[in-house]
């Protein structure tokens, strides 16, 4: 009797199912409300590093589109990468050279970019179910309902369980959530980007924490301005995920190149760019909120400082800005807004589960981590055992989240480092794959890719150095998020030594071991 062949990713996905998957990923409705509490909270020295926001975002950016071209000229040279992305690509780019020193390397490479990208795909997601979980929390709240502690973790592990279930259902019925989600995010960004404009313009009078439009848009501190970019990578990510469901695309070679480039250009440049410019340019001390210190005592405090103590700083601005001006609309504006974002980030979430377990799912297959991560579900052909760990280590990390704005940025650093070493590595990759190809170009494989990998140094060293010369909350939450990064890192220095020796295989590895980069499906 003939056997039954194993399941293979089914090639659904056309030029618009990858970029609106990456632009779910990316989703700027979501990210102004969820991230702008964090980025006001940020500090150096003592002193608040919101005012180069929208530069420090900027730079983000730049420090993207030079990656994103990196991801698309590997895309693009080795269409047949699959689910393998830059695990893929490491592997690949190696075995192509002719110098026993480079291909010697072949796994070594694949596995530490592979075991290294869990570090973003893996918490990523958890980011943004803590996002949901404090979004549930302040919807509740513009109806009077409070949660305590246990129910606001209750409450995140359901978001995670319920999202879970539908990634492991496959990437079709999320690509049809995602054209949904970006079109309402979308729609309401430029809505309240326009109403916090006009409400700028027609209250002259207001204290404002920016002078005038030059003010939002220049650098105020170079400083600050990485500071600002270590957090606004947050909002960028998610343009390389294309590159990981190449064996759901009709035709990677094609499509998966453009869509990397359209999704962050879309979301970026337009999406990204109008928001920020318009919410800081509507900062004013009328925003206004009460903390209370370690003493008890409580003040109140404005401007940048009440929108660091805000859960909620945008849902804050609306709701001032529809009382002020629209005739005490401000909380019916606010819920709406929050529903949109709501909405959204349930897109994000289910992208972020299809997308991060991809290629965890390869390295199963290839036994660098355990092999019933590289199984496919029979029916569904998702990797469905490594979505069902993702959606519940999501709940722990989401759970861990919601606790304090300090948790939350703590798991933040984390993801963005990982986020910075494999973007980094990916450029130098562009290097190693294109050094001895006829095609090879100076600007686009050698200058492009070396500036970005410069960039990704720049902003890591950031988090390195200026985040613990800072003190304060934000030296203690870089340490916690750079202990984190460092045991994954020894973690995974075990478990290639430990698994490498009980297969039999070496770590490094000559021509004549290597075998063909069978990774596409």
């Amino acid at each position: 009797m003939a056997s039954t062949p194993a399941p293979e990713m089914k090639r659904t996905l056309s030029l618009t199912g990858l970029t609106v998957n990456a632009m779910a990923l990316i989703a700027p409705g979501a990210f102004l409300w969820t991230t702008f509490q964090s980025q006001s909270l940020q500090s150096s020295g003592g002193a608040s590093t919101a005012y180069d926001m929208v530069p420090g975002l900027v730079f983000a950016l730049i420090l993207a589109f030079l990656t994103a071209w990196s991801y698309g000229e590997l895309s693009n040279l080795y269409p047949s990468a699959g689910a393998g992305s830059s695990y893929y690509f490491a592997e690949a780019a190696f075995l192509e050279r002719e110098e026993a020193v480079h291909y010697k390397f072949a796994r070594l490479a694949k596995f530490v970019v592979g075991w290294i990208s869990h570090l973003y795909y893996w918490i990523y997601p958890g980011i943004m179910v803590a996002f949901t979980g404090i979004l549930a929390v302040y919807i509740l709240g513009l109806f009077g309902v409070t949660l305590t502690t246990p129910f606001e973790i209750g409450l995140v592990f359901v978001f995670a369980a319920v999202t879970g279930m539908i990634a492991f259902r496959g990437i079709s019925g999320s690509t049809m959530t995602a054209i949904v989600i970006n079109v309402i995010q979308l729609t309401a960004l430029v809505a309240v980007s326009a109403l916090a404009i006009v409400f700028r313009l027609t209250h002259p009078d207001l204290a404002y924490a920016h002078k005038d439009l030059v003010s939002v848009v220049l650098p105020h501190n170079l400083t600050n301005v990485l500071f600002q970019g270590t957090i606004a990578i947050l909002l960028l990510v998610g343009f390389e995920s294309v590159t990981a469901l190449g064996a759901e695309a009709r035709n990677p070679k094609r499509d998966v190149r453009r869509a990397v480039l359209l999704s962050l250009a879309i979301q970026g440049i337009f999406a990204y760019i109008i928001q920020y410019v318009a919410a800081n340019f509507a900062v004013s001390d009328a925003l206004t909120t009460t903390v209370t210190d370690a003493s008890g005592a409580t003040s109140t405090v404005t401007g940048y400082a009440a929108t660091a103590a805000s859960s909620a700083p945008i849902g804050d601005l609306v709701r001032f800005i529809g009382d002020t001006m629209l005739g005490g609309t401000g909380t019916a504006l606010a819920l709406i807004l929050a529903g949109t974002v709501l909405v959204a980030l349930i897109g994000t979430t289910l992208a972020c589960l299809n997308t991060g377990v991809r290629i965890t799912y390869v390295m199963g297959r290839d036994r660098e981590v355990p092999g019933l991560l590289g199984l496919l579900h029979g029916k569904y052909a998702t990797p469905h055992y490594g979505i069902l760990i993702l959606a519940a280590i999501s709940g722990l990390l989401g759970a861990y989240g919601v606790l304090s704005a300090d948790n939350l940025l703590q798991i933040i650093l984390a993801s963005n480092v990982g986020t910075f070493l494999v973007y980094g590595m990916t450029n130098f990759l562009v290097m190693i794959a294109f050094w001895a190809r006829p095609e090879r170009s100076a600007l686009k494989h050698i200058l492009v890719p070396a500036l970005g990998l410069l960039a990704n140094l720049a902003l890591l060293g950031a988090i390195l150095v200026m985040s613990i010369s800072s003190g304060g909350t934000t030296q203690t939450d870089t340490l916690i998020a750079l202990g984190v990064v460092a045991a994954w890192i020894v973690a995974g220095a075990v478990w290639l030594a430990v698994n490498s020796r009980a297969a039999g295989r070496p770590i490094l590895v000559g021509r004549s071991g290597s075998t063909p980069v069978e990774m596409a499906g």
